[in-house]
């Protein structure tokens, strides 16, 4: 209010302006507590509402090969409380809880409020590396580390997976479509050159791979390295891709650091568990590549009125925006640290030394984990398209993108 007459007022209503056009989520909820809780903001009315694509894509999650019992004890589906009236969405805050089956088992453990005796307390003082449970206990000076684990565990991704399934339901109004598919488990590699054009088709043989991967006698193979590690007691990791089709270009800005596309979508993929890098498109295997063998020509189709490229090494991003191509991102996965083969560590209370403790876990997540991809991407494209052709209802901002495709083909 005091800016009332300044110069800087008209710069603070810009900021208001933008961030009203930006979908943004909050949740909660700990990995045995009684579930999650999570409010979408932003969402613009009138979109069509189905349940029935959340509930598939949380199924999904839930799956492929090397996936720990917890998986057997969950049925992922959302308990809607606001935001949609018969079928659309009204525009308000869309909010819903995923209830813990296996709360039922640690109502005592993880009581809120009535203090329990301390054998029935669960508590945890033995750090696991790789985990946040060191880290976070020195943070927040946690002398119990179950109060940390409970809410860094991937659990959490269950709520995220639920958010990016209602993102989809606003973009694929406009011919935007999500896919993912495993690349990598330990060295066991696909070839990228021979992945045939993405569609529907390409969907089913993904999802009816036991690793979500598209070649058949690779997937036979990363089923047998992960068969070795259960033996082993170890785990492994890899790699997944992200694929976005149908995305219009001049999402994203050049124009400030925070405002680039790649730059989003990379974070929105370095904040999934486990996730230590992003690739977006081909990044150059050798030192000696040069400009003239990397870089995606130019084109213009006359018949169709729009500009393409040749190749799309870029991974459908150039300078910060979506230039017309396929996004393409490959994610790469850590081995999970939860080891039946323990590593060493220190107890914080004792400060005497241990083999970490096994709590139930994964041997390879990276097939569900191409799941938490797609969703967190489908919540960057869902931002940047608001942003772009935001309005307050489904209606409006149909009209605004209608008229931006217009000027596109006049160009």
């Amino acid at each position: 209010m005091f800016l009332t007459g300044c110069p800087l007022s008209p710069i603070v209503k810009f900021f208001a302006l933008v961030k009203s056009f930006m979908l943004r989520f909050l949740t909660a909820g700990e990995s045995h507590g009684r579930g999650l809780a999570v409010v979408l903001e932003g969402m613009p009315a009138g979109v069509p509402f189905d349940v029935e694509p959340i509930h598939y894509d949380l199924k999904r999650r839930q799956g492929g090969y090397g996936r720990g019992q917890r998986m057997k004890i969950e049925t992922d589906r959302i308990d809607l409380i606001s935001g949609v009236r018969f079928g659309k969405t009204l525009g308000s805050p869309i909010s819903f809880l995923i209830w813990n089956k296996d709360w039922e088992n640690w109502q005592q453990a993880m009581s809120a409020l009535e203090p329990v005796p301390a054998d029935t307390q669960r508590l945890v003082s033995r750090p696991r590396p790789g985990h946040a449970d060191l880290t976070g206990a020195l943070k927040y000076n946690f002398r119990d580390i179950r109060n940390v684990l409970e809410r860094s565990s991937a659990r959490e991704t269950t709520a995220r997976v639920a958010v990016g399934a209602i993102c989809k339901l606003l973009v694929k109004s406009f011919g935007i479509h999500f896919f993912s598919h495993t690349v990598s488990i330990q060295e066991i590699e696909i070839d990228l050159e021979k992945i045939p054009i993405f569609g529907e088709q390409v969907r089913e043989t993904i999802e009816n791979s036991p690793v979500r991967c598209l070649d058949p006698d690779a997937a036979k193979q990363m089923i047998a390295m992960i068969d070795r590690a259960i033996q082993e007691g170890d785990s492994v990791g890899g790699s997944f891709e992200v694929r976005v089709t149908g995305v219009p270009p001049g999402l994203g800005s050049f124009v400030h650091w925070d405002r680039k596309l790649d730059g989003r979508l990379a974070q929105a993929m370095l904040s999934i568990n486990a996730v230590k890098g992003v690739e977006i498109g081909s990044v150059p295997d050798r030192a000696e590549r040069t400009g003239a063998v990397f870089h995606d020509e130019i084109f213009y189709d006359a018949d169709r009125r729009r500009f393409h490229h040749g190749s799309n090494r870029a991974g459908g991003i150039e300078g910060g925006m979506s230039n017309g191509e396929d996004i393409v991102l490959r994610v790469h996965i850590k081995p999970i640290p939860t080891l039946r083969r323990p590593l060493r560590s220190v107890d914080i209370q004792s400060k005497e030394p241990f083999d970490a403790v096994y709590e139930r876990s994964d041997t390879c997540v990276v097939p569900a984990a191409g799941v938490i991809g797609e969703a967190m991407a489908a919540v960057v494209i869902a931002s940047v398209f608001l942003e772009k052709f935001g309005g307050d209802s489904l209606e409006e901002i149909t009209r605004n993108y209608q008229g931006y495709c217009g000027q596109l083909e006049k160009f």
